[in-house]
């Protein structure tokens, strides 16, 4: 049998679909791939990077508008992986410039992180590995 593969896609939903698609625009200073209404579900999707695709979903029908805590079941947070030390510090000063919110580059034995937040409060992170 093959190995497991790779993430091909991320989706997390969204409780403004025009406002996320402006914010996600920012961060990924591109224009998404997909913009489609399917009915149940009306979805925006990027292309990140090589194969990797992420999207953000806003549901006709939505079963709550709480917003997003990692501390509930379920995602915990998505992480973009960097290069290195150095891109995280030029990723952290892209954020100051756009004015989003983050924790500062945080570094552990495993690699270092910077960690901010999207419009619903869904975890974000840029993630670079040791060197």
């Amino acid at each position: 049998m093959a190995p497991f593969p790779g993430i091909a896609h991320v989706a997390v939903t969204v409780s403004d679909l025009g406002r996320s698609t402006r914010w996600y625009e920012r961060l990924f200073d591109a224009k998404p791939v997909l913009d489609e209404d399917t009915g149940p579900f009306h979805h925006v999707v990027w292309l990140l990077g090589g194969p990797t695709l992420f999207g953000i979903h806003q549901h006709s029908q939505p079963e709550s508008s709480d917003a997003f805590s990692e501390l509930r079941p379920g995602l915990d947070h998505v992480g973009f992986g960097v290069a290195n030390r150095s891109e995280l510090e030029e990723w952290q000063k892209r954020l100051d410039e756009m004015g989003i919110s983050h924790g500062g580059i945080v570094d552990a034995s495993y690699g270092c992180g910077l960690s901010f937040r999207d419009p619903d409060n869904i975890a974000l992170e840029l993630f670079a590995p040791p060197s």
